[in-house]
């Protein structure tokens, strides 16, 4: 977790939150079971606002609860796992955003978080995709994986900008991918997502190969429509 949303956290927490949420951490610092009482809690205590950076207080103030869990390696795994299988659907994102973390305080963890970030990618829950596509999975998901993960997000509208690590992940083979997706959009006569083009822009073959440029003379009035606007956009005429 970046500095930055720890120190808005303390900004932003009432001083009864605090105390708390300071308490909370305190127990689960003594008994690593306690973590299973005070981390569905924390909503209540803490507040649900957003906070920072996509994050919300919750978030927050549960990361720092697992940061606190005397536990290392597949225990820990074991431990934030169970959280995460019987917890809603914020306890989960929770759980996500915080896996960078856990692993930066503790090398043993390593890749021992990525079931939990495949889960969320299997599911169709926008927040969870989102949350679990953050420092941990640029680290670990594999080429394959974290490319499929990128058409996820496009397939289900989240914002190509809260990918961490897709500058410097992208690559020829994901830019073949989107510009197919954008060929059958186009072909459906549909608009096509605007984050996508500085990823085929880098890999201009890609667009050519997918044959969307062939729809610009297509017969249907629809399928030239988006064809033109798409090739705009790749262009940066639009």
């Amino acid at each position: 977790m970046a500095p930055h949303i720890l120190t808005a956290l303390d900004h932003h927490l009432a001083p009864g939150a605090q105390r708390w949420l300071t308490d909370a951490v305190a127990r689960v610092g003594d008994d690593p079971a306690a973590v299973r009482t005070v981390f569905p809690a924390v909503g209540r205590h803490c507040g649900r606002g957003p906070l920072a950076a996509g994050w919300t207080v919750a978030d927050a103030a549960r990361a720092r609860l697992l940061a606190a869990l005397p536990l290392r390696g597949a225990a820990l795994a074991e431990e934030i796992t169970a959280l995460h299988r019987y917890g809603d659907s914020a306890e989960q994102r929770a759980v996500l955003r915080s896996l960078a973390l856990l692993e930066d305080s503790d090398a043993s963890f390593a890749d021992l978080g990525l079931p939990l970030v495949r889960a969320a990618l299997w599911g169709n829950d926008t927040d969870l995709i989102e949350a679990s596509l953050g420092p941990y999975a640029a680290r670990h998901l594999d080429e394959d994986a974290y490319r499929h993960a990128v058409l996820k997000c496009v397939f289900c509208g989240i914002p190509l900008d809260r990918v961490v690590g897709l500058t410097e992940r992208a690559d020829r083979e994901l830019a073949r991918m989107l510009a197919d997706f954008a060929h059958e959009r186009v072909a459906a006569g549909r608009d096509v997502p605007s984050d996508i083009w500085p990823i085929v822009r880098a890999h201009p073959g890609a667009l050519e190969a997918s044959g969307l440029p062939g729809e610009a003379t297509s017969s249907s009035s629809d399928r030239r429509a988006a064809a033109v606007a798409a090739l705009a956009a790749f262009t940066g005429a639009a």
